[in-house]
Formats: structure tokens, C-alpha cells, sequence
């Protein structure tokens, strides 16, 4: 039997919590698509019971399980961690969290709009 502190769940509770903000902005009856990725909350017993709680509500798109280049925000931290946090010592949590609110901070300063290069008609499906 599953503990409430173990890490999934308390991620799964996170991702419950995300659902249910979603859920509440969007009139009722409208059928809402996430695009996620493979971690294992998004798919997590708690998940599937909540889901059930509002059926015909979300339809999720998951990417391929080893396209994490498909994945916007994996790429957004990446690039965070190589340009603004490798290397770096931090005397508390706090300076580390201002540390990283830096970052978005600098690059809406000058942003660059991402332009996908393929179109839906061109992408063969196995």
C-alpha cells in the first residue's frame, strides 16, 4: 500500500491540483487536450481515480517516451541549468529560488519566438 509522502503521489497531488485549476477555467462541457510527457504522475493511480471523477473532461497527448527534445520545458531547464546554474554556490534556498526567477526574467528581456518547421501533413505516424 501506497504512503501519501511518497513521491509520486505527492506529484500526482500537484498534477490533481493543476487539472482542477484547468478544469475550473474552461466552461463545463468543453473538452480540454494537455500535451505531457511520460512522468509518472500523469499517469499515476490518483490521476486515473481523479480523471474518472470527470469523465470525458481531459484527453491527454503523451510524446514519445525518449523525445524529451519534444518537450518545451525540458529544453527551457536545460538551457537554464547550462547557462545560469552550472558551477554556481548558493549560501540558502532562498538565493537559489531568486537565482532561477532570474532567468525568465532575462530572457523575456529579448524573446525569440519558436517557429516549428514541420507541418502535420508531413509527419509520417508508424
Amino acid at each position: 500500500m501506497s504512503t501519501a509522502w511518497s513521491p509520486n503521489a505527492i506529484a500526482a497531488g500537484e498534477f490533481i491540483d493543476f487539472l482542477k485549476l484547468v478544469d475550473a477555467h474552461y466552461p463545463a462541457g468543453t473538452l480540454i487536450r494537455i500535451v505531457l510527457d511520460n512522468h509518472s504522475a500523469h499517469i499515476s493511480k490518483e490521476t486515473q481515480r481523479w480523471l474518472a471523477g470527470v469523465p470525458n473532461r481531459f484527453e491527454f497527448v503523451f510524446t514519445p517516451k525518449h523525445g524529451s527534445w519534444l518537450n518545451m520545458i525540458e529544453s527551457f531547464f536545460g538551457k537554464m541549468a547550462k547557462t545560469m546554474l552550472r558551477g554556481i554556490r548558493v549560501e540558502s534556498k532562498e538565493e537559489l529560488k531568486r537565482r532561477i526567477m532570474l532567468y525568465p526574467d532575462e530572457i523575456n528581456q529579448s524573446p525569440v519566438v519558436f517557429r516549428w518547421k514541420y507541418r502535420l501533413d508531413e509527419i509520417a505516424v508508424a
